[in-house]
């Protein structure tokens, strides 16, 4: 800061004084002091933000992956984070405070988790999932159709029930009146199939388009009654998102024919 030099004297003492008080506080607040200023910063509305971090269920990791880089190819400087896993997990992070601006669920149920807490806008529905039998590529435990995961021999993998696709694998269950004592619980679904694609079970239950990422280390065998157990995903942008033009951005670029011919390459159906 310049003075003019004829208040020089006026000036100095209060600024000495104000000097002297800022040095006597504890040292954790000049640190907080510039976390915030840090994340106003970084949260400017339309000229700062130059990240977008976006919340998405494991089973779009393959999809929200590609769309990132074409988004930031469309948006030079600009870096898209993700954070993929459980749905059910995204959800309670974000409404225990986690920073994110979009976040893409694999059920209206965990969305509803945020928009409850009033932390998300009006989702929208952008696509649909339904499951698949998965196993390995010599299928051991000859595994054909559903009913075939009651044998206490073939060893099976599902999703918790709290996430998505542990939800819609009891849906499923439900519907064909069949009874699966698993060998393991998975918090999400890439950890589930990552258990076939080891040769640790027999088979799993995971979405179609997760056994189509998987090409070549694992084949999908379809059942009627996942038509029963098909799951909605919703995506909405935070309110309270640091970089909320860039969240808004990629949210339409998700829901753009763009968006849209990625995501139905990948097996996902049409909202």
């Amino acid at each position: 800061m310049v003075f003019r030099r004829l208040s020089r004297w006026a000036i100095a003492l209060p600024v000495a004084l104000a000097l002297a008080g800022l040095s006597g506080c504890g040292s954790g607040e000049p640190a907080a002091s510039t976390a915030t200023t840090s994340a106003s910063s970084s949260a400017s509305a339309d000229g700062g933000a130059k990240e977008v971090t976006v919340f998405a269920a494991a089973s779009l990791t393959e999809t929200f992956t590609e769309l990132g880089k074409t988004f930031e190819a469309a948006h030079p400087g600009t870096t898209v984070r993700f954070n993929f896993g459980s749905s059910a997990t995204l959800a309670q992070q974000i409404t225990q405070g986690a920073p994110a601006d979009v976040f893409a669920a694999a059920s209206p149920a965990t969305m509803k988790t945020v928009t409850d807490a009033s932390l998300a806008g009006s989702p929208t529905t952008f696509v649909r999932n339904k499951l698949q039998i998965a196993v390995p590529q010599d299928n051991p435990a000859k595994v054909d159709e559903l009913k075939d995961l009651t044998d206490t021999k073939v060893k099976v993998a599902l999703c918790a029930e709290q996430v998505p696709c542990g939800a819609a694998a009891v849906k499923a269950l439900d519907a064909a009146g069949l009874k699966v004592t698993p060998v393991t619980l998975e918090q999400d679904v890439k950890a589930t199939l990552t258990k076939v694609e080891l040769g640790e079970v027999d088979a799993a239950l995971v979405y179609k388009t997760d056994v189509i990422a998987a090409a070549g280390k694992v084949q999908g065998i379809t059942f009627p009654e996942a038509d029963q157990a098909i799951n909605d995903y919703p995506i909405a942008t935070l309110t309270q998102a640091p970089a909320g033009d860039l969240a808004k951005q990629f949210m339409d670029l998700v829901l753009s024919p763009q968006g849209k011919d990625v995501l139905a390459k990948a097996g996902f159906e049409a909202a």
